[in-house]
């Protein structure tokens, strides 16, 4: 066993933040994503919401301080109302990003995202059933 390492965090999920370069995304998202037809890696993480599995991956994982839009997520358009999980996204990396890398989210349409998310470093798929509870993170460095 390792401390302080956060329980959800699998071995093969440790591995795959491990070996990702600052520049690479790492995507999280909810059960109704197509994953498997898109994904370099995948890792499921099926019993696991996407808000704690974000909260754990940003305890590792610094956010890129480079660019203005580290964190992008997929936009339902603008005759969806903002979903409610994005303010929980937004409390959870508020809390991790000591750097002040994350200014807001970068908007991408659903399949500008589908597209983007292919070339992904990995896709971690969770359990989440909450509608647009999909993100990407680019890794910064230390």
């Amino acid at each position: 066993m390792l401390k302080n390492i956060p329980n959800i965090l699998s071995p093969e999920l440790l591995k795959i933040l491990m070996e990702m370069g600052h520049n690479d995304y790492i995507v999280l998202v909810d059960a109704n994503y197509p994953a498997t037809s898109g994904a370099q890696r995948l890792v499921r993480a099926s019993g696991v919401e996407v808000t704690d599995m974000l909260d754990a991956v940003l305890q590792l994982f610094p956010l890129d301080t480079f660019v203005d839009d580290p964190v992008v997520v997929m936009y339902p358009g603008p005759d969806i109302s903002t979903p409610p999980i994005w303010s929980e996204f937004r409390k959870i990396i508020l809390k991790h990003d000591t750097d002040k890398a994350f200014k807001d989210f970068h908007l991408m349409d659903r399949y500008e995202y589908y597209d983007f998310a292919k070339k992904a470093y990995a896709i971690v798929q969770t359990g989440t059933t909450a509608h647009w509870a999909n993100l990407s993170l680019k890794k910064g460095a230390f």
